[in-house]
């Protein structure tokens, strides 16, 4: 099986470690790519949910792939759906209104807890800054996938061997799958796997020095027109193991995405959201007036009757 192949360097702890990227090729049908323009405003809101009617061959794992989702992550989106029976004539929810991840919207960047990977491509001259996005699958107890900023150092199309989970001296790979059902989940050795055309997609688009930056953000909140949004994924702790989320973070998250502008928070629907996790953007707050202070009475010494 073909095998194309990006590895980047990625210094940590004062070492040199390398961290690669590889895809399998493998017939299927290719999965759908998610593009989106980059808000001219600076939102940091992109796509919109859509829908699928289902037929009686259909899974979950199967929708997701052809829609370039997660396991999970579909998953969630439908709640009590059966993930092998669906059944026939079913609608199902696509997720595709994602808020994206703080930082620069530049090179690749991996949110760990959300499974999911954004490259935010260079544009040429009169071209509109775009973000592709791409499900994937992040690493289990005792072979986490490590946070930090790295660099794509060279790239290999078709190399004649298939890559390990890890590639030992502190290195890492992205990679395809031939097990794309697991995709979305924290199964790997460290590595990151994709869908094996997505990442065969990816690999022309990325260049050599491309910067790589894995983060952890289960909470991601946007102010955009008056409305407040949050949008939480399972936290992942040191060891990349999914844990309880911390209701604390809500507060300040929110606020730092208000600054000085007011909201009127439903607090109970913000708890309940972060507590769900489904993954999907929950409008939890909408743009008040801020309350103005008491007139004073007028006084006036020298008033008298």
């Amino acid at each position: 099986m073909p095998i194309t192949e990006i590895p980047v360097k990625w210094p940590r702890y004062g070492a040199a470690a390398a961290l690669g990227i590889a895809s399998l090729a493998f017939a299927c049908d290719p999965a759908l790519a998610r593009v989106y323009p980059l808000p001219q405003d600076g939102s940091t809101v992109i796509g919109e949910d859509s829908a699928v009617t289902t037929v009686y061959e259909d899974t979950l794992p199967e929708l997701a792939q052809r829609y370039s989702l997660g396991y999970y992550e579909i998953i969630r989106a439908n709640p009590g759906v059966d993930v092998w029976i669906p059944g026939a004539d079913r609608k199902l929810t696509l997720p595709g209104k994602r808020i994206l991840p703080p930082g620069p919207r530049e090179g690749i960047v991996v949110n760990l807890p959300e499974h999911r990977l954004y490259y935010y491509p260079k544009p040429r001259k009169g071209e509109e800054p775009v973000v592709i996005t791409y499900p994937v699958s992040i690493g289990k107890m005792d072979w986490r996938t490590p946070l930090g900023e790295t660099r794509v150092v060279s790239k290999v199309r078709n190399p004649s061997w298939y890559p390990p989970e890890s590639v030992g001296g502190g290195s890492y790979l992205i990679h395809g799958t031939n097990n794309p059902v697991a995709v979305g989940m924290a199964v790997t050795h460290g590595c990151i796997r994709m869908y094996p055309e997505d990442v065969a997609a990816l690999f022309p688009l990325v260049p050599v020095g491309t910067n790589v930056r894995l983060v952890n953000e289960p909470v991601k909140v946007a102010w955009v027109t008056g409305q407040l949004l949050i949008e939480v994924h399972p936290p992942v702790d040191a060891e990349g193991q999914v844990v309880e989320p911390d209701l604390q973070v809500l507060e300040p998250l929110l606020d730092q995405a208000l600054g000085k502008d007011t909201a009127a928070i439903h607090w109970d629907l913000a708890r309940e959201t972060l507590q769900a996790a489904t993954g999907m953007p929950t409008l939890v707050g909408l743009a008040a007036e801020p309350e103005a202070a008491p007139e004073k009475e007028a006084t006036s010494a020298s008033a008298a009757r």
